[in-house]
């Protein structure tokens, strides 16, 4: 069976759907952010002030950088929890169906897209801060700096497997059985992908243009898993993506505001960087990981349909004579 099709494997009534993102929501959004509004009400001095900071960001009540990102990234592994249980015991699924076509998940997919896209990003960083010293501020503080990298290493990569298998995993396959293709499911995850990071700092500075990069990014990593047939290479992409934005650079308008080795103190516009990666970068990614992996098919495996395993089906047809 190809990726999409492991979703076959479960229950997939309309109602075990419904449930799984209720449960996903209400581990995400409700559970998860409780302690981070204990941490922002016994920092704020009053009801008001709390309120104001609700609105806008917590970090405006002074809260310790590299705290608030914990207790942020904290938010995403409570609604990881609850989708793996969502997709265990409500769809009666494996875990490793969610992640991957394959017998078990592939860990060296996932060191070898986690090794090659931190060599690149970090390599990007560093011609940014060549080519413009005068935009950065050099901000190396020992203690907080690598209590950020053990933050990053330890559990970024909890939230963005969050966002991967949610979009790329969950999303990805009920789209595509319900659609019974696969250019939909990547057409609908890669813009929603975008659109969740609508409400990042950034976008409201740059304008929507900056949305070109989201989404962008939601295509690239929703191609890889088409193509790949798991998100093996997908989960290392993005952790490292976001590990590296979390410790090199930081500035006053992104979603990271932390204690990195550099500051960028220039004003907010869009220039190169933010098309170099979706038009350049991304695609020589793929086709260096179309080289390793023998990627063939690409139309069928980009927009091909998708059909119920014959053999599901009869096992189905078996269970109901019984």
């Amino acid at each position: 069976m190809n990726y999409i099709q492991q979703a076959y494997t479960g229950k997939n009534q309309w109602y075990h759907w419904v449930l799984t993102i209720i449960l996903v929501f209400f581990g995400w959004q409700v559970l998860g952010i409780i302690p981070l509004v204990m941490a922002a009400a016994a920092k704020s001095g009053n009801t008001s002030e709390f309120l104001k900071a609700a609105e806008n960001n917590f970090m405006t009540l002074g809260i310790d950088s590299n705290l608030f990102l914990f207790l942020m990234i904290l938010m995403f592994f409570v609604g990881l929890i609850f989708l793996l249980i969502g997709v265990k015991y409500v769809h009666k699924r494996t875990i490793t169906s969610l992640v991957t076509s394959r017998k078990k998940i592939d860990w060296k997919r996932f060191w070898f897209g986690f090794f090659t896209w931190g060599i690149v990003a970090s390599i990007m960083i560093y011609l940014g801060v060549l080519m413009s010293p005068e935009d950065y501020t050099w901000n190396f503080k020992a203690t907080p700096f690598f209590t950020l990298v053990a933050i990053s290493f330890l559990f970024l990569p909890f939230q963005t497997s969050f966002e991967e298998l949610l979009f790329r995993g969950y999303f990805m396959q009920g789209i595509g059985i319900l659609a019974k293709n696969r250019w939909l499911p990547l057409i609908i995850t890669s813009v929603c992908f975008g659109l969740l990071h609508g409400a990042n700092p950034e976008v409201e500075k740059l304008g929507y243009i900056s949305m070109v990069f989201y989404i962008g990014t939601g295509f690239f990593y929703g191609i890889t898993t088409l193509m790949d047939e798991g998100t093996e290479l997908a989960l290392g992409l993005h952790a490292i993506n976001n590990i590296v934005a979390a410790f090199f650079v930081t500035t006053d308008w992104t979603v990271f505001q932390t204690e990195a080795l550099y500051i960028d103190t220039s004003e907010p516009s869009v220039g190169w960087e933010m098309f170099f990666p979706v038009l350049v970068l991304y695609p020589l990614m793929l086709l260096l990981f179309s080289k390793k992996y023998g990627w063939k098919n690409w139309q069928e495996k980009l927009t091909g349909k998708i059909k119920e395993p014959i053999n599901l089906k009869e096992n189905y047809r078996v269970l109901d004579e019984i």
